[in-house]
C-alpha cells in the first residue's frame, strides 16, 4: 500500500523541541511502515530521512501538499497541533482512507474545556474545572494547546482569556497508548517524566521524557479507563490518554494521534506500529499484543534524529 505520513513541525519547519519530537514521531512510524513493505511517502521541509520518500512542503503550502499527496495515497495519517489537527485530518479524510482520529473527534479533543465536560458528565473522573479567583493550589492551561506548552502550577485560579483552571491532582504521573477503532487494543502503560515544583506559584509544568512500558499492578484498571474514554470522544487509531493515578487514575488529557510515547513503544512492542494502523482500519485488530523489556528516553535523545 501506499502510505502517507505528515507530521506538522517537520512538514513546516518549525524550529525547537517540537521538531524534534515530530521528528521522533515521525521517523518511528516511517520506519514500522516501510519494514512490512508499504511504499512511504512523508512531507518534510528539508529533513530526509533514512526510510521513505520526502515530499516537499513548507509552513505556506502544507495544507496544500497534504492534499494533493493524500488524492494519491491509500491511506494517510496526520500528527499536527492540536488545534490544528482538525483541519488536517479533514484534508485526509476528504481524499484517502484516515489512519487517524476524526476531524470531529480530533476537534472535541483539542478543547481542553469541551473535552473535560464530556469525561465528567458520562462519569469518567477529570479534575474538576475551578471558577476564575478562588484560592488553592490548581492547574492552569490554555484551553488549547499540546506538549504542557503554557500548563503552570498556581495558588490562585484566576485565569486569563484562553486558559482554564482545574484542581491540583496529586499522584503518579502516566499515560496509556492504545489503538481505538471498532475494538480497543491497549498497547502499554507509560510512566511520565514530569518536572514541576507544587509548591511554587507559576512552575511550569514540564514533560521530559517516557518509560515504556512501565509495570503497574493497576494497569488493567488504567487500561479500561483509556477505552472508555476512547469510545465517549470518538477516538480512532493510535492515541494517548495522560492519566495521573492518585487513589484513582483521574483522565487530564486525551490526545488524538500518536505521541513521544511511540519513540519507546516500537522498540519493546512485539508487533509493528503500522500493521496495527491497518488493521484498525480493516477491523481486524488483535485481542492483545504483548511487550518485551522496557526503554526509558527523555526529550535529549532526539535531537540526532532529523
Amino acid at each position: 500500500m501506499k502510505i502517507l505520513l505528515a507530521e506538522y513541525a517537520v512538514g513546516t519547519g518549525v524550529d525547537g523541541p517540537l521538531l524534534n519530537e515530530g521528528g521522533a514521531m515521525l521517523k518511528t512510524l516511517v520506519d514500522s511502515f516501510s519494514r512490512t513493505g508499504h511504499d512511504v511517502t512523508y512531507l518534510s521541509a528539508g529533513p530526509v530521512l533514512q526510510n521513505g520518500r520526502a515530499v516537499s512542503s513548507s509552513a505556506e503550502d502544507f495544507t496544500e501538499v497534504l492534499g494533493r499527496e493524500a488524492l494519491c495515497s491509500d491511506a494517510g495519517l496526520v500528527i499536527g497541533p492540536d488545534e490544528m489537527l482538525a483541519e488536517f485530518s479533514k484534508i485526509i479524510e476528504m481524499n484517502t482512507l484516515n489512519l487517524g482520529c476524526s476531524a470531529k473527534s480530533a476537534s472535541i479533543c483539542a478543547d481542553k474545556l469541551e473535552c473535560t465536560r464530556i469525561l465528567q458528565s458520562c462519569y469518567i473522573k477529570v479534575p474538576r474545572l475551578i471558577e476564575s479567583g478562588i484560592e488553592g493550589t490548581y492547574v492552569i492551561k490554555p484551553r488549547f494547546g499540546c506538549a504542557s506548552e503554557g500548563v503552570r502550577i498556581a495558588f490562585s485560579s484566576k485565569t486569563e482569556e484562553g486558559f482554564i483552571a482545574t484542581e491540583y491532582i496529586e499522584g503518579e504521573h502516566l499515560s496509556v497508548s492504545m489503538i481505538s477503532g471498532k475494538k480497543f487494543l491497549p498497547l502499554s502503560v507509560n510512566k511520565q517524566h514530569i518536572e514541576m515544583n507544587c509548591n511554587k506559584p507559576g512552575s511550569s509544568v514540564v514533560y521530559k521524557g517516557n518509560i515504556v512500558p512501565f509495570r503497574t499492578g493497576y494497569e488493567q484498571e488504567l487500561f479500561n479507563v483509556a477505552s472508555r474514554t476512547a469510545k465517549v470522544l470518538g477516538c480512532n487509531g493510535y492515541i494517548g490518554v495522560d492519566i495521573v493515578y492518585g487513589k484513582e487514575p483521574y483522565v487530564i488529557d486525551v490526545n488524538p494521534r500518536p505521541t513521544t510515547a511511540i519513540y519507546g513503544l516500537a522498540r519493546t512492542l512485539k508487533t509493528e506500529i503500522g500493521e496495527l494502523l491497518l488493521k484498525n482500519a480493516s477491523g481486524e485488530l488483535p485481542d492483545a499484543v504483548s511487550t518485551e523489556g522496557e526503554f526509558s528516553f527523555t526529550k535529549d535523545d532526539f535531537e540526532d534524529i532529523l
